[in-house]
């Protein structure tokens, strides 16, 4: 009876992947019937079968399920239309609620069903039994039987904890359960005195823009925690689950933030192999629609690196919702699980983001400065501009109140506190993060990203004449003209780096540098032009092209 109900409240079954030769063993999980032990390997090459029972109960239950996210979301305007209407007085309500209460005893009556149909299968029992086994007692033997399924990973144990870290537990600077320390954006009006009165005022503005936020912003700004959307990605996101688990030996992991939501993350071990790059660990940050089952992982682990991706929080298996302190809380918790469990040191860490994942790179970089090197692809210097860009210029205020309130994706100010080597990727096609058009180049916030690091770490160097040179170099759309406006100022490498090299030999590597002080303006526009090159690449495709490995490169250091 106990193991009917188990099938009744377990989680739904995807898929079981296929063994390797050397981990074909008799299973040794406690409790595992003798009559369920491991199937040959045919029958666990494909889809996990339901019986026709358990099928069709799922059927019911996920078209439910679609129909509730449907009418959360459009509960506003029903509501609106039920009371123009006059449907909400109480002789209504009444025969309502009788109607779903019934409904919803029907849909308890199918799971019931769907609970016998798993119970007579018997590869289910079989799951459930070893997932009770790991809940009871998290070994090795009993993880690495219950990593040969995928399944609702609500249901996954935790692997790891914020505060599993010794360092972390005596440490009274590290985070909080309220969050890790975020940068805080600067008031709208400088000097306005902040009295009860003013806060009295501000208060009807600071309601709308969290409403706006908790709402429509935050579903525009990750349209990847859209439950609608997850659903119709559910195929492709198990596909690519099982080659990063079965080609390429992927261990899936579920680690808890220090804010309580759960972080579904795939890890791709290559230390064991002849390349040397192997050794080196990606952390790889997502778009707002992305999934490391079908994201940017592909690129680094193509170029043979050690990969770990991630999930934004609300996307797949990871739970709450993308604002920007649960980002953070997230790579948080994702960073001291590569060093502490994966022992990875932070030095021989890469923190590779495409897109919006910029703000959660930038973040670590600025938090863990001891990390090896920053790679932003397509990614942008701060969120106000691209927010601007897509509302009614009447909204101006409410947008950037909203923005800079709850979500402040503030890449560029992140990224100036970060001492390390830097490389930014920016496509040329790029239709996301211009304020214009595709066409115009120069209205890509990448390129703001870039003078706004240069400008920190050189600001002597980026004075007028190095400025007014590196936006002519931006402003070329081709590898042609870049060379050509290069060779017109005569930029002599060699002489380029010997000026860094004794600089940094004299006053040592932190930033900001003084070079450049006393230079003539055309060594400024040299220097200026050698940076930008060694600091920013072009790849030409727009936003959403995969980035090729062999455009996956490590940046540029002296």
């Amino acid at each position: 009876m106990a193991k009917l109900l188990s099938c009744v409240v377990g989680p739904r079954l995807y898929k079981i992947y296929r063994e390797r030769d050397s981990e074909r063993a008799p299973s040794s999980v406690p409790g595992t019937p003798t009559s369920v032990t491991n199937p040959p390997s045919s029958s666990w090459d494909t889809y996990y079968q339901p019986r026709a029972l358990e099928k069709h109960a799922d059927s019911i239950l996920a078209l439910a399920s679609v129909f509730w996210s449907i009418s959360y979301y459009s509960s506003p305007f029903a509501f609106f239309y039920l009371y123009r209407k006059g449907y909400l007085s109480l002789s209504k309500v009444v025969p309502f609620s009788h109607y779903a209460g019934s409904l919803l005893l029907l849909l308890a009556g199918v799971a019931c069903l769907r609970g016998i149909g798993r119970w007579t299968n018997p590869q289910y029992r079989q799951f459930i039994t070893i997932l009770e086994a790991t809940h009871r007692n998290r070994s090795a033997e009993n993880k690495r039987q219950l990593a040969k399924y995928n399944f609702d990973f609500g249901s996954w144990p935790v692997d790891f904890h914020w505060e599993e870290p010794s360092s972390r537990k005596e440490s009274r600077g590290g985070p909080s359960r309220w969050g890790v320390a975020l940068l805080c954006p600067e008031p709208l009006h400088r000097g306005t005195a902040d009295t009860f009165l003013n806060r009295v005022k501000k208060l009807p503005c600071q309601i709308t823009s969290y409403l706006v936020a908790h709402t429509l912003g935050r579903r525009m700004l990750y349209p990847g925690s859209v439950y609608l959307l997850q659903k119709a990605l559910m195929p492709v996101l198990l596909q690519g689950q099982a080659r990063l688990v079965e080609e390429c030996n992927g261990r899936r992991a579920k680690l808890q933030a220090c804010d309580g939501n759960e972080i579904d993350t795939m890890f791709v071990d290559r230390r064991g192999r002849a390349e040397p790059q192997g050794q080196k660990l990606v952390i790889c940050c997502e778009g707002n629609a992305g999934f490391y089952e079908v994201g940017c992982v592909s690129t680094p682990l193509e170029a043979g690196y050690s990969v770990l991706g991630w999930n934004h929080p609300g996307f797949a298996g990871s739970t709450g919702v993308p604002f920007p302190q649960n980002e953070a809380n997230a790579m948080d918790v994702v960073v001291q699980f590569a060093i502490h469990r994966l022992g990875f040191q932070p030095q021989d860490i890469i923190i590779y983001a495409w897109s919006i994942g910029g703000f959660t790179a930038t973040w670590a970089a600025m938090s863990y400065p001891d990390i090896s090197a920053v790679i932003l692809d397509a990614s942008f210097d701060d969120l106000v501009p691209l927010a601007l860009k897509v509302m009614p210029d009447s909204w101006r205020g409410l947008v950037t109140r909203t923005v800079r309130q709850h979500l402040n994706l503030n890449n560029a100010e992140q990224l100036c506190r970060y001492q390390g080597p830097v490389l930014l990727i920016r496509r040329t096609k790029d239709e996301i993060i211009t304020t214009t058009v595709p066409e115009d180049i120069m209205s890509n916030r990448g390129n703001d990203l870039l003078l706004k690091l240069l400008q920190h770490r050189y600001p002597r160097v980026m004075a007028e004449e190095g400025l007014q040179a590196v936006r002519q170099w931006l402003e070329a759309s081709s590898q042609l003209e870049e060379a050509s406006i290069y060779s017109r100022w005569e930029v002599e490498e060699d002489w380029c780096l010997s000026v860094l090299h004794s600089y940094q030999a004299e006053h040592g590597p932190e930033f900001p540098w003084s070079v450049g002080e006393d230079m003539s303006p055309e060594g400024r526009r040299q220097l200026a032009l050698f940076l930008a090159q060694k600091h920013l690449h072009n790849f030409e495709a727009t936003h959403c092209t995969p980035l090729p490995a062999q455009n996956f490169q490590m940046p540029w250091h002296l």
